[in-house]
């Protein structure tokens, strides 16, 4: 069938060979690392914060990430050494003041510019556009360019002035090489921290036991200089009832003492623990406050008060 009507065929129509392999458009990719977010692969949208591999994040997706991590999510590879808010920056970034927006192309009928970005440099002016290497600051998260900072050598921020190390600049979408050595640097940073933390957890719980026992010592001391009470002698009159009378070991110290050790060894002013005196036979209360309970005379009821018939469970209707 075919080949009729006059048609004259090609020879890739007729003999297939290999496929050629698609080329990424490496002005495309550079675009959609540094317009959309390596998360949610939506814009970006302030606020704009990066991890330390210096990848490039909206802030509403990492929250959103953090919340719910069991959530499947595409591309939750890329943030998957990210525990907690506090490993992510927010960037200071400079607006690009040749920055039009989206809206400006809206009906297609103009060119639009993919190298222009939405921020720059604040030193050189540079865009952000993934032509030229950008850093940011883990201390104070400005953003500059790699060349803004090898001609003006300097340890202050040029944005706001805080001082920075070496150490505290990342790379903002770096190649495959420099992400691994961003991640080494991260696995060493986190390293020395735990390590730091164990330490101060185990130095912190040590001082507490030293100051405890320092507190030990010094409560003996005291009590050893003011003539402590004899606690065999305490127990010995508590038991027997005798604590209106007893005394506080052999020596005298002094009055203070003796009023202490006097006021541990006394007796309580009412009845005994477990005796059954009735409150009636105390001479000491009065007769307003044996009129309150029910063994008061006032309180018992003669037999005509007293009904013939009383059941708990009446069934009578």
């Amino acid at each position: 069938m075919g080949c009729d009507g006059g048609t004259i065929p090609k020879r890739h129509e007729l003999v297939k060979g290999p496929k050629k392999v698609e080329k990424v458009d490496k002005n495309a990719e550079l675009a959609a690392k540094w317009k959309y977010c390596a998360l949610s692969q939506e814009k970006l949208k302030r606020p704009i914060v990066a991890c330390e591999l210096g990848r490039v994040y909206n802030k509403d997706a990492i929250i959103e990430y953090l919340l719910d991590k069991s959530a499947e999510r595409p591309n939750s590879e890329v943030v998957a050494h990210i525990r907690s808010i506090k490993d992510v920056k927010e960037l200071n970034l400079t607006d690009n003041p040749a920055w039009e927006g989206e809206r400006h192309n809206i009906k297609g009928d103009c060119y639009e510019d993919m190298h222009c970005a939405m921020f720059i440099c604040p030193v050189v002016g540079l865009e952000m556009n993934g032509k030229h290497k950008f850093l940011y600051l883990q201390t104070c998260g400005c953003v500059f360019s790699e060349r803004a900072l090898r001609e003006v050598k300097t340890e202050i921020c040029h944005k706001c002035g805080d001082p920075f190390q070496e150490d505290n600049l990342v790379m903002l979408n770096g190649s495959k090489d420099e992400v691994e050595k961003l991640q080494k640097a991260m696995e060493e940073r986190r390293l020395k921290a735990k390590t730091a933390k164990e330490h101060f957890s185990s130095k912190a719980f040590f001082s507490m036991q030293k100051s405890k026992k320092s507190k030990d010592t010094k409560v003996s001391k005291s009590l050893d200089s003011t003539g402590s009470c004899d606690t065999s002698e305490i127990k010995s009159t508590s038991l027997n009832g005798e604590g209106s009378s007893g005394s506080c070991g052999d020596s005298a110290p002094g009055p203070s003492t003796s009023g202490e050790c006097s006021k541990m060894l006394k007796a309580p002013a009412g009845p005994i623990a477990g005796s059954k005196r009735s409150i009636q036979d105390m001479k000491d209360k009065s007769e307003t406050y044996k009129s309150l309970f029910t063994s008061h005379s006032s309180a018992k009821r003669t037999k005509d008060q007293i009904s013939n018939w009383v059941t708990h469970t009446p069934y009578h209707f």
